[in-house]
């Protein structure tokens, strides 16, 4: 099975929703650091949506963390934040308002290599699922993390001052 498409069947986007309800009964914090809850802007509609994901560093700069958008710019939250970056961010047992911030592309590209050190079997499944083929070296982390187009943009989510 490949995740090179978003979901498109009701039961796939069901399952992929369902840790969207552990936050929403209050056992975010269950997740640990490793998940964050995403509540963004509809680009279209202006309603609020939501998406749970992975954390995948830090953003030493603000004390934010970072996020990796998969399906590149065919996320719809990474649309939705690209046309509204004003977020709420839910992590452990930490929430805060804050920015959207895309990384430039080679920062984007060394922080997903840096992900790919630290979770090399995970980052290996995300790329073979979008059909590229991991290498063992940094190379092809740092190339599609830098990558605006076809690649998997780093962001960073910032917390307001």
């Amino acid at each position: 099975m490949t995740f090179a498409d978003p979901p498109r069947t009701p039961l796939r986007r069901a399952l992929y929703r369902a840790p969207i309800g552990i936050y929403r009964l209050g056992l975010g914090r269950l997740l640990g650091g490793r998940f964050l809850l995403l509540t963004h802007r509809g680009r279209v509609t202006g309603r609020p949506r939501r998406v749970v994901l992975e954390v995948i560093g830090r953003d030493e700069q603000s004390g934010g963390v970072l996020i990796a958008s998969g399906y590149g710019d065919r996320s719809q939250w990474y649309r939705n934040i690209r046309a509204d970056p004003r977020v709420l961010v839910e992590v452990g047992r930490r929430r805060y308002r804050g920015t959207a911030v895309p990384l430039p592309p080679q920062e984007s590209g060394r922080a997903l290599a840096d992900y790919a050190r630290r979770r090399p079997r995970t980052a290996a499944g995300l790329v073979r699922a979008l059909g590229h083929e991991p290498d063992g070296t940094d190379r092809l982390y740092e190339r599609l993390g830098a990558d605006p187009d076809g690649g998997i943009p780093v962001i960073a989510l910032r917390p307001d001052r």
